[in-house]
């Protein structure tokens, strides 16, 4: 999925040119294609293959071309053409608080700086502040703003980018018949939100060509460290992946260890030492004799210190190691437990496929049924459908019921929760939909209570079943909105109405801590549903089912994997 890699080059024609003084016009339409591509649920290169990137928004026919140029030669000739002119590290210069395009082309042209690092000296030595525009206070911070650089460098990535990276690079590694072994462990593995960095350990008799092989791939951007049993890479996604080669015989241990967390392995290292035994990354040790007990499987390790193989998702010191002392570890929901996706945008709204092909993807998925929920009229953005439009929805949804039986395809809508807590339609036109999801998607910034108050009122309205990214922000985006979730928790039981866990991995929202406290503190009904838009965006669903892991829910908690007919009862019956 090359969708963060295509984006940034737009985002980079966007800043140059921005800098170059063109058109303003042009540099807003470029950055709306990066924006519109990094969102994108369906990798960029899919939709090149089919002649369908004109159907991103903002995307036109000149656009289109400079996207398939990039995807099939590596450049843009317009993106090298600006390049010859203006310095690529002024970007960079751009993101410093108080700078900005104009005034980063101000100290280009006068002071020749084009670094942080020169900006920085330059600063330091007091040479800005007499710059037409600039002054001491500007200066100050300029050089305040310099000290979040560093950490604006080491922010962390959605598992959607991370995940997918991981598995790629396993899968290139994996042509290497060198490799006997391969695991990716770290946060990824306990599917965490969002990931720093990514770990990934092999056993290999002959770690040479693994090594050589590994940081030669194509994603590599630079080259950290290259050694014979540890290599570090920086991808072209800034995304650094540490490469680990370790003995056959020290696997389990291995991948114990580096899976994490820190705390859960504090946790696991006490409890060995009550035993008389040590735990590293080796195995499982005497104290006194220093002999190996054990170390080729994970589940050994567990179970030499007395406790059951503890998975991944719940391996944050959270009252795991506690619970699985007891033997009350829960059997947590898995993807294959996943009957039907009931959050589901087609072309009737902002979706790039038809209901047929959402249809039979999720056939393909092993789903018994699926909910198509288009976006209501309120939001124009998503192209919203007037109850007519809906009317012919239902009757598309009918005649593919037919040809699709007995899968089955039910008619929903996603509502929008307006400033007031109204909904789209009336209750009387809402008794077209087999089932309603309601969410917000404008006013975020409202206080606290009125928002709680917004969705407290739309869970009033009969036949809303699903309260939708209850928490509204967007990974690395947008902050979540101020929103009493315990209100809306309490009333959700009171309604027996679940909330979602969004498995877009933009979202993922409801997160997995609060997920487990409206699951302990309320025992709430949850709908995993990947909001897709696309074919490819279902896939999405198993970073829903990572949160549901990571926040202890079982099947039973999840409503989506109910039979057909036990979904039909919990919307409320046929029609």
């Amino acid at each position: 999925m090359r969708n963060k890699e295509v984006a940034q080059k737009f985002y980079e024609l966007a800043g140059l040119s921005e800098l170059a003084e063109e058109n303003p016009f042009k540099v807003r339409a470029y950055l709306e294609v990066a924006q519109q591509i990094e969102n994108l649920p369906v990798p960029v290169e899919v939709l090149a293959e089919n002649e369908k990137l004109t159907s991103i928004k903002g995307v036109g026919k000149a656009s289109a071309n400079k996207i398939l140029q990039y995807l099939n030669t590596g450049r843009i000739d317009k993106l090298e053409e600006l390049k010859e002119k203006i310095p690529l590290s002024l970007l960079e210069l751009k993101k410093v608080p108080e700078l900005g395009a104009r005034r980063a082309k101000i100290l280009f042209d006068t002071l020749g700086i084009e670094s942080v690092e020169s900006l920085k000296k330059a600063a330091i030595q007091g040479k800005i502040r007499n710059l037409p525009g600039f002054g001491e206070k500007i200066e100050k911070k300029i050089l305040e703003g310099l000290k979040d650089i560093r950490s604006r460098q080491m922010e962390r990535i959605s598992i959607g980018i991370a995940l997918p990276l991981a598995e790629s690079i396993v899968e290139e590694l994996k042509e290497s018949s060198s490799i006997e072994k391969i695991e990716i462990c770290g946060s990824i593995r306990r599917m965490k939100r969002t990931i720093r960095d990514i770990d990934i350990l092999v056993v290999s008799g002959n770690p040479v060509p693994v090594m050589d092989k590994f940081v030669s791939l194509d994603l590599v951007k630079n080259v950290i460290v290259r050694g014979e049993k540890k290599s570090s890479i920086l991808s072209r996604e800034n995304v650094q992946v540490d490469l680990r080669v370790i003995q056959r015989e020290s696997f389990g241990a291995a991948i114990q260890y580096f899976t994490g967390s820190k705390e859960h392995n504090i946790k696991i290292r006490e409890l060995a030492n009550k035993r008389n035994l040590k735990v590293n990354e080796y195995g499982v040790f005497d104290l006194e004799t220093n002999k190996c007990i054990t170390s080729e499987t994970e589940e050994s390790i567990y179970e030499s210190i007395g406790l059951p193989w503890i998975p991944p998702e719940m391996r944050e010191d959270r009252g795991e190691v506690e619970i699985a002392i007891e033997g009350r570890l829960p059997e947590l929901v898995k993807l294959s437990d996943i009957k039907g996706d009931i959050h589901l945008h087609s072309l009737y709204s902002d979706g790039i496929n038809s209901i047929e092909e959402m249809a039979r993807q999720a056939v393909q998925l092993g789903y018994n049924y699926i909910v198509i929920t288009d976006h209501a009229r309120a939001l124009g953005v998503a192209n919203g459908l007037s109850i007519e439009r809906y009317k012919g929805e239902r009757e598309e949804i009918e005649r593919l019921n037919r040809k699709f039986a007995p899968f089955k395809i039910f008619l929903g809508t996603e509502l929008n929760i307006l400033s007031d807590g109204s909904v789209d339609f009336s209750p009387e036109e809402l008794a077209l939909f087999d089932i309603c999801l309601a969410g917000i998607h404008s006013g975020m910034n409202q206080e606290k209570e009125k928002i709680t108050n917004r969705i407290i009122k739309a869970m009033s309205y009969k036949g809303v079943k699903v309260i939708t990214h209850p928490m509204g922000g967007l990974i690395g985006r947008r902050d979540n909105y101020a929103l009493d979730l315990d209100s809306v928790f309490r009333e959700a039981k009171n309604r027996n109405i679940a909330i979602e866990i969004n498995a877009s991995p933009q979202r993922l929202d409801l997160d997995d801590i609060n997920a487990r406290r409206a699951k302990d503190m309320y025992s709430l009904n949850f709908e995993v549903g990947t909001d897709a838009h696309s074919i490819e965006a279902m896939k999405d669903m198993r970073y829903g089912v990572g949160v549901a892991r990571r926040a202890w829910l079982t099947k039973d908690d999840v409503i989506n994997t109910f039979s057909s007919a036990k979904f039909e009862e919990f919307i409320g019956g046929k029609r």
